[in-house]
């Protein structure tokens, strides 16, 4: 209601107590219109002036207002209502006196997820409030920072890193390794490629881990051999030189072994030719039949034979008599491989 209306009204009013108009007496009457009116202001001032109780973010504040809605009186405190905002009662609510009004402001969040920056103002309590609220849905794995159940607070950045996992399935070769042997059947210092190597293939099963979109982590579930590597085997031709009986032997390999002794039983050897002095029985998986060698001790020798207890580092040398045999007895002994 403008001042002008309210003169008009208490003016009217006044007018009802006052008497009839005399042509003496003018000041009199003029003093009781006056005592009159300031009631009747008084009671105006009384009547448009509000006590009210402002509670912002729970801050509680008692104020005066002539005010005549609560938009009006938060207006009138300066109090800009933004998105989001709750006010209670409704704006547009006529004051009355005693009113409690109270105005919650939302918070300005952050929200970093899917490779953008979201800005976003809330009135929710937790990280998941917000999340929910502005339809950000977590899969099983998605990581979120801070936690779900953390309380919101001004100015708060939540990330949110999508997780997934997948099973990958991947073949892959599987190194051939090279085995160099040494021999005296090349010159010194040369190399024959005796085999050529080739690579095996083993299947593996993978778990692997992407965190927005970059791989993390990898596990190996399980893995199948496909095939098996083939080794690459190198003749070398050796240098090296050991000297028995002023004679300088060329070898290819020196071996520690068992060496027991035999003589003959009245059979042939394995290969076939009648046992004589220089024949020795290997585990031919070790020592291929028809191997060189020189027995420290025994001299030079020949596998052509093989027995059921011949085996790993074992060999078995023949000897022309029993008593031969039993002198030899079982010993251990260097064997140099010539070929």
């Amino acid at each position: 209601m403008s001042w002008k209306k309210l003169f008009g009204s208490l003016l009217n009013k006044i007018r009802q107590y006052l008497p009839a108009p005399r042509k003496r007496g003018f000041l009199v009457q003029s003093a009781a219109a006056a005592s009159v009116m300031a009631v009747l202001l008084m009671g105006g001032y009384v009547h448009t002036n509000k006590s009210i109780t402002l509670v912002v973010d729970g801050a509680e504040t008692t104020i005066q207002t002539f005010a005549g809605t609560v938009e009006d009186a938060v207006l009138e405190q300066g109090i800009a209502l933004q998105d989001q905002d709750e006010i209670n009662p409704p704006v547009g609510t006529p004051l009355s006196n005693g009113m409690v009004v109270r105005v919650n402001r939302a918070l300005d969040i952050s929200i970093t997820a899917d490779g953008s920056v979201l800005a976003v103002r809330t009135r929710g309590r937790t990280v998941n409030d917000v999340l929910g609220e502005y339809n950000i849905n977590l899969g099983p794995l998605d990581e979120v920072k801070p936690d779900k159940e953390t309380s919101l607070a001004q100015d708060m950045k939540i990330t949110v890193a999508r997780v997934r996992q997948e099973n990958v399935i991947i073949e892959e070769a599987v190194p051939f390794e090279t085995i160099n042997k040494y021999t005296i059947s090349i010159p010194q210092g040369t190399t024959r490629v005796a085999q050529e190597g080739r690579d095996g293939a083993e299947r593996k099963h993978w778990q692997v881990t992407y965190r927005d979109g970059s791989e993390v982590d990898r596990q190996l579930l399980s893995s199948e051999k496909i095939s098996s590597p083939t080794e690459k085997v190198v003749m070398v031709g050796s240098g090296l030189v050991v000297s028995r009986g002023g004679e300088n032997i060329r070898y290819s390999q020196e071996l520690d072994m068992i060496a027991s002794a035999y003589t003959y039983t009245g059979y042939n050897t394995a290969s076939g030719v009648a046992p004589y002095y220089g024949v020795v029985a290997v585990d031919t998986t070790q020592i291929p039949m028809g191997t060189r060698m020189y027995v420290e001790g025994y001299g030079y020798a020949t596998a052509l034979d093989r027995g059921g207890s011949i085996k790993g580092n074992r060999i078995d040398l023949f000897f022309e008599t029993y008593n031969q045999a039993m002198s030899w007895g079982v010993r251990k002994t260097k064997v140099y491989i010539l070929n």
